[in-house]
């Protein structure tokens, strides 16, 4: 879907998950980026974002309170976002289940770069050597609808972490796949190893429509 405000795709998400509810779309995955943005998530504490109002806006990073779990998170360029707007009815009605599913999805998309992401016991997300790649966060709604969803690092600007204490997490570096790699890697590159994953972990078979957020919002 390319590059989209957050504000925006929060709009498409709950228009999203009110279609699924009702059952008038089938599940979806929405693949974007946003621009450079701070998000809080229900366990997120003030400190955990270091850096001042005003400095946040001459860097140009939003700042958004979310109905999602975990911690603070940065999302910007370089970063594939994925939105799953699934019913998790009636077999997946099980959070822990569900999030482990989303590392598995990075996990397997990030081995198609030869790299070999993990698990942290008790921390949720994806790490490569010892640094966070993949964040995930989720929400779910009544009628078990699941929104929100996952963040992978291909090749974001770090430096812009350096604003928060990611997911709330002091003593572990985040990295990309581009700096894992030691070589650019384009978003584009890493959608259909996502998308292939996704669908092996959720038994599923997609079909990818390129989308804009005016066009999910009159389909819906």
């Amino acid at each position: 879907m390319g590059r989209v405000p957050y504000a925006r795709a929060l709009e498409v998400q709950q228009i999203l998950v009110q279609r699924r509810r009702a059952g008038s779309i089938p599940d979806q995955l929405l693949l974007l980026e946003h621009p450079h943005v701070i998000t809080l998530g229900s366990s997120s504490l003030a400190e955990h974002v270091l850096i001042p109002e005003d400095r946040r806006a001459e860097l140009g990073i939003e700042l958004f309170e979310v109905g999602r779990g975990g911690d603070v998170t940065y999302h910007g360029p370089g970063q594939l976002v994925g939105y799953p707007i699934l019913d998790l009815k009636p077999d997946r009605k099980d959070v822990h289940r569900y999030l482990r599913d989303l590392e598995e999805v990075l996990i397997r998309a990030l081995h198609h770069f030869g790299l070999r992401g993990e698990r942290m016991t008790g921390l949720t997300g994806v790490w490569v050597k010892g640094r966070k790649i993949g964040a995930i966060g989720v929400r779910i709604s009544s009628g078990w609808i699941a929104s929100h969803g996952f963040a992978l690092n291909v090749s974001p600007d770090l430096e812009y972490f350096d604003s928060i204490v990611p997911c709330g997490i002091e003593d572990r570096e985040v990295t990309s796949i581009s700096r894992a790699l030691g070589r650019p890697v384009s978003v584009e590159e890493a959608l259909h190893p996502v998308i292939g994953a996704f669908e092996e972990v959720f038994d599923a078979s997609a079909t990818v429509v390129p989308a804009t957020i005016s066009h999910l919002e009159e389909e819906s």
